[in-house]
């Protein structure tokens, strides 16, 4: 049997926290979802909806990942990593919500270090009309978590909030924002550089730039 586990706005979203599924039925995640969809036809949207990540056996995997008795399954929306604060999303978001969000979370910050990327016009002495954004679901928003975490640990800071944008983003308009909240300044500038250039390192995002003379992806990270 292949145990299968859903979580939080999902969890609630179905009315179910765990089921079982015979393993001879399905062999890859694809054709559990597709099993799945059988027993409950709000499964498909439910899982776009809330636009979760799919683990097996406790590791983020793709939906061609191939099954075997034993396994166990997970269903995981977006973690919350405090409240929403490490997301990835394709919609711009709002720089004064999620400076408040930030606040908010504790009455001893006193300092904010924000970084803000967005689209400019030139890249290379190429003009962009435009970037593309590609992500490997799932894995990137663990590799965020992950950063937010080290940061927690590595500076004396209180939190961090670590947003990026997937897909199509036009010109002047947002990509990626960081705020890093400590008591004082210099801890939380240390670590908003730090968050960025480990973003960088080691998520997986890629950068495509639409320009007059075609598409280029950008592998170096200036």
């Amino acid at each position: 049997m292949i145990k299968v586990k859903f979580f939080a706005m999902l969890k609630q979203i179905l009315k179910l926290d765990e089921v079982e599924v015979d393993a001879e039925s399905v062999g890859t995640v694809e054709e559990l979802i597709d099993s799945l969809q059988a027993r409950n036809p709000d499964f498909k949207k439910a899982l776009d909806d809330s636009k979760s990540a799919i683990a097996v056996n406790h590791d983020f995997v793709g939906r061609n990942q191939a099954l075997k008795d034993g396994d166990e399954v997970a269903f995981i929306p977006p973690m919350s990593g405090g409240s929403g604060l490490v997301r990835i999303q394709r919609e711009n978001f709002s720089i004064d919500e999620e400076l408040e969000r930030v606040k908010s979370s504790s009455r001893n910050i006193g300092g904010l270090s924000i970084f803000l990327g967005t689209v400019r016009e030139k890249s290379r002495n190429r003009e962009v009309a435009q970037v593309d954004f590609e992500h490997y679901p799932g894995m990137a928003e663990k590799q965020l978590g992950i950063i937010r975490e080290q940061a927690l640990e590595k500076f004396d800071i209180l939190e961090v909030s670590i947003i990026h944008r997937h897909g199509s983003i036009a010109l002047g308009e947002n990509i990626v924002l960081i705020i890093v909240g400590a008591e004082h300044r210099a801890e939380a500038f240390k670590a908003c550089h730090w968050c960025i250039d480990e973003l960088k390192n080691i998520t997986p995002i890629w950068k495509k730039e639409i320009t007059p003379d075609g598409d280029f992806w950008v592998e170096e990270h200036p």
